[in-house]
């Protein structure tokens, strides 16, 4: 194949069309509209049959408070735990819609803010986005944006949206829809999520561009190596840049977590030398095979490198980030094989 070939297929990786990189945020009352709100924006892609890939490292921080919660939850895990007064600020800050049988926040009071989160953390309430996932106080939703109104250019398929899974966003000049996805299984230690699109029509999964796994473990003389990520200063944009591959290392570090208990970090990555924006995490990192001209991913940006070249030796505002640690995808190679192929049918 000629450098004309690899070109076009890199053009493809960051065209919206075309493009298998996405982001997973999640989501709160995503039916009501002037209720709908976004959080814990990650970088996700696609690898096939409606199964994505991401970090598991965005998955244990604590959210600190929710903008809506079933009354059940309410009454038995929260209510009780509560002091008089802190009863009579969730019921103030959190009304019941009877219609609905869920509590949406109320207050524009920044005190009422702080207290119900020093309250939900005093009772030890556990706001960790994994637990808002398991309890359905939160969903997942992939944030799929293009500068048309058509799902993939296709009136059928933009048909299967609804006013709750797409909206318009004038600001950005982007029109954006919205696909579930629910958490298959979380690979902590070696900071990898795997998840799989649900409640959405086989034909809208079989639109969306996916990149096919190579499992190889490169080495560091490997030419064409890439890292595919949200655009420096836009998440909307998509950035596709060399990296190469500087070493490995037998990983080991230890993430902090309150509520359920350190997690360590650990297994083999590579250290990687490329342009990586902070925020990163979650992109693929993709090899091009010139015989079959392809790319396939390799490995999934996982941590900003410790050691990171710095301005005036100030991090804080410093995005000049040059060194990263990526997991290469051979780590759960078997799981990933057993998952894909569960579901040759789709």
């Amino acid at each position: 194949m000629t450098n004309k070939d690899r070109l076009q297929k890199q053009l493809e990786l960051t065209n919206e069309q075309t493009s298998p990189l996405f982001r997973i945020m999640f989501t709160q009352n995503i039916n009501v509209a002037n209720k709908r709100h976004f959080e814990n924006n990650i970088c996700a892609f696609h690898i096939g049959k409606g199964y994505i890939l991401s970090v598991a490292h965005n998955l244990k921080p604590e959210a600190k408070i929710f903008k809506s919660i079933e009354e059940s939850i309410f009454n038995n895990d929260i209510l009780p735990y509560l002091n008089e007064a802190q009863k009579q600020l969730f019921l103030n800050c959190y009304p019941l819609d009877s219609t609905t049988q869920k509590r949406y926040w109320n207050s524009n009071n920044p005190s009422d803010f702080q207290f119900t989160i020093d309250a939900l953390k005093q009772i030890n309430f556990d706001t960790r986005w994994v637990t808002f996932l398991e309890k359905k106080i939160c969903q997942a939703h992939l944030i799929i944006q293009f500068k048309n109104d058509q799902f993939y250019n296709n009136a059928e398929l933009s048909k299967h949206f609804t006013a709750s899974t797409y909206f318009a966003e004038p600001a950005i000049n982007r029109h954006t829809f919205l696909v579930e996805v629910e958490l298959v299984e979380a690979f902590y230690s070696d900071d990898i999520a795997l998840y799989k699109i649900i409640n959405t029509p086989q034909e809208v999964i079989d639109a969306m561009p996916s990149a096919t796994i190579d499992y190889s473990i490169l080495s560091d003389e490997q030419e064409h190596y890439y890292c595919l990520q949200s655009s420096p200063t836009s998440e909307v944009g998509k950035l596709l840049n060399k990296a190469q591959i500087d070493g490995f290392t037998e990983h080991f570090a230890i993430f902090q977590e309150r509520v359920g208990g350190n997690y360590i970090l650990e297994g083999l990555r590579y250290l990687i030398k490329g342009y990586f924006r902070f925020g990163s995490s979650g992109a693929p990192y993709l090899v091009y095979n010139a015989q079959n001209n392809e790319f396939k991913v390799n490995a999934i940006q996982s941590e900003a490198c410790p050691i990171q070249l710095s301005i005036d030796n100030k991090r804080d505002g410093n995005f000049q980030y040059v060194n990263a640690i990526a997991s290469p995808l051979n780590n759960i190679r078997e799981k990933l094989e057993e998952y894909l192929k569960s579901n040759e049918s789709i």
